[in-house]
């Protein structure tokens, strides 16, 4: 008796262990599709990368106008930037509202941003934004190289119809009332 009670407790505590670490298909997809959007930033494929885009953002930002931001941000002659250690924090189990899957993905980065070619005016602009958006702890400039190494954590909305291929939007609070026209209200609350 006290052997059988011993092994079911065994079996039940491997159940309980394999079920907490077994990731769940949303999380998978979702990584899977944030992964490919990143590296396409990284590799500054921006086609690419603004096909991950959710296509209701364009309603606030044209796609046009979005290539354009990212190709003068990442193709930029002038500012090198170089995305690593990309890690992904929590992902919240996918909402269904009115027909579309909604999951707030957390990640972080290091990012390297090389200004060595610009003058000192245009570094300290440069270091005033990335301080006002990053916070002041998460921005070190590197004088040796000319480089500023910011530490960067994000938070973006994956979107699905199918749960399987994500579109995302970055949310950063700073542009929450452009995001009414875009995301569910119970999506802008977590913001």
């Amino acid at each position: 008796m006290k052997i059988k009670s011993l092994l079911f407790l065994f079996v039940l505590l491997s159940l309980v262990t394999f079920a907490q670490t077994k990731v769940s298909p949303d999380n998978a997809n979702i990584k899977k599709s944030l992964t490919y959007f990143t590296n396409s930033i990284k590799t500054k494929n921006i086609d690419q990368a603004v096909s991950c885009i959710y296509p209701k953002f364009f309603t606030v930002i044209p796609k046009d106008k979005m290539t354009q931001l990212l190709n003068m941000t990442y193709n930029n002659p002038f500012m090198k930037i170089d995305m690593q250690d990309f890690k992904f924090g929590n992902i919240e189990k996918p909402e269904l509202i009115k027909g579309e899957y909604f999951s707030i993905t957390n990640y972080s980065f290091t990012m390297k941003c090389n200004v060595s070619s610009l003058d000192a005016d245009m570094k300290k602009k440069i270091n005033g934004a990335l301080t006002n958006k990053y916070g002041k702890n998460n921005v070190k400039y590197l004088a040796n190289e000319g480089a500023y190494l910011i530490n960067a954590t994000m938070k973006a909305c994956a979107i699905s119809k199918d749960r399987k291929y994500w579109k995302f939007v970055i949310l950063e609070k700073e542009f929450k009332r452009d995001l009414v026209k875009v995301l569910p209200q119970k999506i802008l609350d977590k913001i």
